[in-house]
C-alpha cells in the first residue's frame, strides 16, 4: 500500500464551492495531509493555545462532520483508481497514527 497515489476529495460545507480535493504519492502522505488540516482547523480556532493536543475520536469527529469526504487510490494491478468511504478514511488514519506513536 506505500506509493499510491491517493486523492482526498472533501466538501467542508453544504455550499459545493467548497468542494476540494488534495493529492498525495501515497496513502500515508494522504492520512498525514488530513491530520495536517485538523490541526491547521485546531490552530485557527484556538490562536493563544501553544500546543494543541487531540485525540483520535476528535480527529473522527473531525472527518464526520465534513460534508463528505472520500479517497481515491491509485492501483496499479487494474490501472485505476479505486474509491474509498469515510469509514476507510478514519480506519487508515488510526492505524497511520498508530504506526507514528511505535
Amino acid at each position: 500500500m506505500a506509493n499510491k497515489h491517493t486523492i482526498i476529495l472533501m466538501q467542508t460545507s453544504q455550499n459545493k464551492a467548497t468542494r476540494t480535493f488534495m493529492d498525495y504519492d501515497s496513502i500515508s502522505q494522504a492520512m498525514d495531509g488530513i491530520c495536517g488540516l485538523y490541526e491547521r482547523k485546531l490552530r485557527e480556532l484556538n490562536p493563544a493555545i501553544r500546543n494543541i493536543s487531540y485525540d483520535i475520536g476528535d480527529l473522527y469527529n473531525f472527518i464526520d462532520g465534513l460534508t463528505d469526504m472520500s479517497a481515491l487510490v491509485y492501483d496499479h494491478s487494474i490501472q485505476a483508481y479505486l474509491p474509498y468511504d469515510r469509514q476507510w478514511i478514519k480506519q487508515r488514519t488510526l492505524r497511520h497514527l498508530q504506526k507514528l506513536a511505535h
